[in-house]
C-alpha cells in the first residue's frame, strides 16, 4: 500500500479556495438559467408522444400551440425506451400551472402534428397532470426529509466520536455535506436538468456515500489518537489518519465512478434521459463528497478544535 505524506491541514486554504470558486462558477450559471423546477414539484401537466422519422423543433412548436392555443415548452429526445433501433423518438409536451391539457388538446395535438408530418404517426405514450399545490408540498416534504437526515447525522457522529469532539466532527461533517449537496444542485443547473426526484434520490445518496468516507477518516483519528497519546497535536494527528486511509479513499470512490459512468453511457447510448440525469450528477457527487470528505472535513474539524484549546487557554 503506497504511503502518503501531504500536509492537508497546512493546504486547507488551498481546498477552501477551490471549493469557494466552484460555487462562484455555478452561482453564475445560476443566475444565468435559473432553477428549473419538474412538474412533480411546481405542478402543471405532460404529454408524451412516440414517433418514427425527422421533425423540426420550430414546426413541432408551432403545431401545438395552434392546437391548445396557449404557450407549452416542448422537448424532442432520440432513441426512446431501449429500442434495439434508434428510429423511435419520444415528444414531450410540458405546461406549468394549474392548467391541465385535456383529452381534447390532446386530440387537437394529435391532428395538428399529422397534418404537419402526414407521414409520420404519432403515438400517445402518457400523460400526468399534477396540482400545484400538491408539487409545493411534495417538494417541501422532500427537503424536510434531506434536513431530517442531516440531523440525524450530526447526532449519530457526535455520539460515536464523542471522546475527539463528537459535536465539532459532526457539525463539520455536515458542512462537508452542504458542499456537496451544493454541487450536486450546482450540476443540475450547469447541465440543465430540470429538479426532480432524481436530484432528491442523488442528494441523499451522496450524503450517506460522503459521510461513510468522513467516519473513516474520523475513525482513524480517534484510534492515532489512543496510539499517539494526547501530546500529539491536532494538526499531526488529521495528517497522519487522512494519509492513512487516502488509498481506501481513492480506491473507493474510483471504483463507485466506474460503476456509475458505465451506467451513464448505457443511459446515454438508449436515451434514458431519467437514468443519465440522476448518473451524471452522482458521478460528480462521488468525486466531491471525496473531496469534501478528505480536503474540508478534517481541516474544519482541527480549526474548530485548535479554536476550543485557545479558547480554554485564555
Amino acid at each position: 500500500m503506497k504511503k502518503f505524506n501531504i500536509k492537508f491541514y497546512q493546504h486547507r486554504k488551498i481546498y477552501f479556495a477551490i471549493s469557494l470558486g466552484l460555487f462562484a462558477i455555478g452561482l453564475i450559471f445560476n443566475l444565468i438559467f435559473g432553477t428549473e423546477l419538474d412538474i412533480n414539484f411546481r405542478g402543471g401537466a405532460l404529454v408524451e408522444y412516440s414517433y418514427t422519422g425527422e421533425v423540426e423543433q420550430e414546426v413541432v412548436d408551432q403545431a401545438v400551440e395552434d392546437a391548445i392555443g396557449r404557450a407549452v415548452s416542448v422537448t424532442l429526445t432520440d432513441g426512446i425506451g431501449g429500442t434495439a433501433s434508434q428510429d423511435q423518438n419520444s415528444l414531450t409536451i410540458s405546461l406549468a400551472g394549474s392548467d391541465g391539457i385535456s383529452l381534447d388538446d390532446q386530440k387537437a395535438i394529435a391532428e395538428n402534428l399529422s397534418k404537419s408530418y402526414p407521414d409520420i404517426e404519432f403515438s400517445l405514450m402518457q400523460s400526468s397532470s399534477v396540482p400545484p399545490t400538491m408539487g409545493a408540498k411534495f417538494f417541501a416534504k422532500c427537503l424536510v426529509a434531506v434536513a431530517l437526515a442531516a440531523i440525524l447525522l450530526v447526532i449519530y457522529v457526535a455520539l460515536r466520536f464523542r471522546k475527539i469532539g463528537g459535536m465539532s466532527a459532526g457539525v463539520m461533517a455536515v458542512i462537508a455535506l452542504v458542499h456537496d449537496v451544493l454541487m450536486v444542485y450546482f450540476t443540475f443547473i450547469i447541465f440543465r436538468f430540470p429538479i426532480d426526484d432524481n436530484f432528491i434520490a442523488v442528494v441523499l445518496t451522496i450524503l450517506g456515500y460522503s459521510l461513510n468516507d468522513t467516519i473513516v477518516i474520523y475513525d482513524r483519528v480517534r484510534e492515532n489518537r489512543r496510539i499517539l497519546g494526547p501530546k500529539v497535536g491536532y494538526e499531526e494527528l488529521l495528517d497522519t489518519s487522512i494519509n492513512q486511509t487516502l488509498t481506501r479513499s481513492i480506491n473507493t470512490s474510483v471504483c463507485t465512478f466506474l460503476a456509475v459512468a458505465v451506467v451513464f453511457v448505457v443511459g446515454s447510448i438508449y436515451g434514458l434521459s431519467s437514468v443519465t440525469t440522476f448518473a451524471l450528477p452522482m458521478m460528480i457527487g462521488i468525486v466531491t463528497g471525496c473531496y469534501s470528505s478528505v480536503c474540508l472535513a478534517g481541516p474544519m474539524y482541527v480549526m474548530w478544535q485548535n479554536h476550543k484549546l485557545k479558547k480554554a487557554a485564555k
